[in-house]
């Protein structure tokens, strides 16, 4: 078979790439602003870093699906940066902090070429999540009061913290409509994903909040023909000459010791957030690819040189717009370089418009995106995993808040070293395992398998030993990692651990850990602490079944089917459809089956990080009597219609105008699907309820609505399911 041209691959991914990289600057435009004002810095720093990023990353970077801009871990610190460095003068605060953004850039570059992108590895994930959680409470802290048009509230995080109570007074009197706009937009914000219009979701959140507030000040000026009732000083300032009096970075204060400490400041928290985001958008790659973390660094460093010297902030990868980006088709870094193209169209072109928008709404968006990043929810799922781990993320956040940093990030580093060494109560065995575990990797001559074996303990010190044994096993491979003779495995390895297993399953390859059955932990989650206990010491603990449970039971009992309601973490033969190419699994559970059937409730989630949305749907598979060509029927509507002039192809059928408006079929063997597809097959499935249907050739997978089906529904789906079965067994081969 011969291999596709890149050229021609690029070439017809093109329209996708371009609409995907259009949606992200629907995001990119209001955070990029919003970054920008909340560190203190002029509106457009934070168009110019995004734009700089978007082309830089996109000529010279080692991801895919990725975007690249101003990022929210470092506004505390480009926010303290221009407050302290200009010693109260903002305007050379932010030249001295232009000058730390391109040193910055420089040992970033510097990272990639050492290859030090494994550094992530040293820190715990759930110091990681505490200090990420404070700097959520220290944006959330200080746009709360400018969300309410209160724009110079003085102290530090805490202090505006306890002052949220008297700004909500204040603003009654001073700026009572802007404050409301804000407050409205934060509202809408919370209430945006309980919108079920898909419709709607076509433009996301925060430009919904920029595009109402500008419409409610046109409609006060060409309706009304009154004044915007807000002040002036609460409305995004531009230059009238973008592209002249650039500023110019200040270096003076190169060898002073703050500075100094502002550039190491920059440049950890760029890693770690730039790391962690390639990590996480690396599971929703469609292609199933694996980012070059280092060449990425270097791309990065280079973005943030060329962004600093424009007047820009630092460039990192975020999470958010890339999530974005690959649920909306982007498959390479062309669509980076378009959201940047987008951003420079935006600003150009509706550069009036941009200036019409309220800080208060602005300011709304960032608060969101700090309530996101701190929410209470990333605690108890943390608290879920273990006390300890609970215990981690709230030191971390605790010293985070009251320190800064890069001191609380060394705290909760230590405190989880001390936490594992209680845990374990053997200072011996740690002091002589702290870095480097006993790992030994070899292929077996047999099967060709690839066999690793930890020994002593594996923690977040020594895990990027492991990893450098495990990346040389190619995904597509079987390995088998062996932890027998290892007596602890820590939250972070688990956690590791499970991302590996996710690769290679998207690889086709195979992942194996065994030995961690006759190890304990406090949870029954699946990224918990273990640690060495004797057989007899393990017991098993049986949860009671809900009452949608008991019914599915009892339906079993009728159809005499079997039913299991465990939870599956690696449920098989669903990563091969089309659906999960964007989106990570997480679990099964609810199995109802026989041999022929297998129906099933699936937990998975789209995003990730503080864009992550889990979500639980019931799937029904089962196998089909022939073989079929690949393809995806779902519903037709506007939003297929948008995704057909982004490269996603409609097959439709002439004899068959009503099949063909009311249904988005789709595939790349056009010939095979028409054969399929007869009369009686379409007029099947014109005939019963619309499914999310698809086949990989060899089964077809059946999805119910956008929630867990009820019992009544179940049974409507088992149903379809069996009619269709009869049908194709009818049907002449293809």
């Amino acid at each position: 078979m011969a291999k596709k041209s890149p050229v021609l691959a690029f070439a017809k991914e093109l329209p996708q790439n371009i609409f995907a990289g259009f949606v992200v600057s629907l995001i990119a435009l209001p955070l990029g602003l919003g970054l920008a004002i909340a560190s203190d810095a002029p509106p457009l720093s934070g168009i110019i870093a995004a734009v700089a990023g978007g082309l830089v990353v996109a000529l010279f970077g080692g991801s895919h699906v990725t975007i690249a801009g101003p990022g929210n871990g470092l506004v505390i610190v480009l926010l303290a940066a221009i407050t302290t460095l200009g010693d109260g003068d903002l305007y050379q605060g932010y030249l001295f902090t232009l000058a730390a953004i391109i040193l910055s850039g420089g040992l970033l570059f510097l990272f990639g070429v050492l290859r030090l992108g494994a550094m992530s590895e040293f820190f715990p994930a759930s110091a990681l999540q505490g200090m990420l959680a404070a700097i959520g409470i220290g944006i959330l802290a200080k746009q709360f009061h400018v969300m309410l048009g209160l724009t110079s509230i003085p102290g530090g995080t805490v202090e505006q913290l306890m002052r949220i109570p008297d700004s909500f007074l204040l603003f009654l009197g001073l700026h009572p409509f802007a404050g409301a706009l804000g407050m409205g937009s934060l509202i809408f914000l919370f209430l945006y994903s309980r919108i079920r219009n898909p419709y709607f979701h076509l433009i996301p959140a925060p430009m919904w909040v920029v595009v109402g507030s500008i419409g409610i000040g046109y409609y006060y000026t060409l309706v009304l023909n009154k004044a915007v009732p807000i002040d002036p000083e609460l409305l995004i300032k531009i230059p009238d000459q973008l592209f002249s009096n650039l500023p110019r970075p200040n270096f003076e204060k190169l060898l002073d010791l703050n500075f100094i400490g502002v550039v190491f400041s920059i440049t950890l928290i760029a890693v770690i957030e730039s790391l962690l985001s390639i990590k996480a958008v690396d599971k929703l790659d469609p292609k199933k690819r694996r980012s070059n973390v280092n060449k990425d660094l270097r791309a990065l460093g280079l973005a943030s040189i060329v962004s600093g010297f424009l007047g820009g902030l630092n460039v990192v990868t975020v999470i958010a717009r890339s999530s974005v980006n690959a649920n909306n088709g982007g498959t390479n870094r062309s669509a980076n370089f378009f959201h940047a193209a987008f951003l420079v169209l935006f600003v150009v072109l509706l550069g009036d418009q941009i200036q019409r928008i309220p800080l208060t709404a602005l300011a709304a968006i960032l608060v969101f995106t700090g309530y996101k990043l701190a929410s209470p929810e990333n605690l108890i799922r943390i608290y879920k995993i273990g006390p300890e781990q609970a215990t981690i993320f709230l030191i971390t956040l605790i010293t985070t808040l009251f320190t800064s940093l890069i001191v609380g990030i060394a705290v909760g580093i230590v405190f989880t070293f001390i936490v594992h060494l209680f845990l374990r109560k053997s200072l011996f065995l740690f002091s002589l395992n702290i870095f480097k575990p006993n790992v030994l990797m070899y292929r077996e001559e047999q099967s060709g398998n690839y066999y690793v074996s930890v020994k002593n303990f594996c923690s977040f010190l020594n895990f990027y030993r492991l990893k450098m044994k495990l990346d040389q096993i190619p995904e597509s491979e079987h390995a088998i990692v062996d932890f027998s003779l290892c007596d602890f495995v820590d939250h972070t390895v688990m956690e590791g651990l499970h991302d590996y297993q996710r690769s290679f399953a998207r690889k086709n390859g195979v992942f194996e850990t065994i030995g961690l059955d006759i190890h304990a932990s406090e949870t029954q989650h699946p990224f918990a602490v273990r640690k060495s206990l004797p057989i007899n010491v393990l017991i098993g603990v049986q949860s009671a079944l809900s009452n949608r449970q008991k019914n599915i039971e009892q339906l079993a009992q009728q159809l005499k089917w079997n039913y299991s309601p465990k939870i599956n973490s690696e449920p098989k033969g669903i990563e091969s459809f089309l659906f999960f190419e964007s989106k990570v699994v997480n679990y099964s559970v609810n199995s109802l089956y026989n041999k022929t059937f297998t129906l099933f409730d699936l937990s998975f989630s789209e995003g990730a990080f503080i864009t992550k949305e889990d979500l639980k749907a019931t799937f029904l598979l089962f196998k089909s009597p022939t073989t079929l060509p690949v393809f995806v029927l779902d519903k037709e509507d506007f939003k297929s219609t948008l995704y057909q002039w982004a490269g996603f192809d409609d097959i439709n059928f002439k004899k068959h105008p009503d099949f063909s408006k009311r249904f988005h079929l789709s595939g790349n063997d056009r010939t095979a699907i028409r054969a399929l597809f007869h009369s009686e097959l379409i007029y099947f499935f014109e005939s019963h309820p619309i499914f999310h249907i698809e086949s990989n050739g060899t089964h077809l997978l059946i999805k119910g609505k956008d929630r867990l089906s009820s019992l009544h529904e179940i049974k409507i789906m088992l149903t379809f399911a069996k009619d269709l079965l009869v049908l194709l067994k009818s049907t002449p081969k293809i």
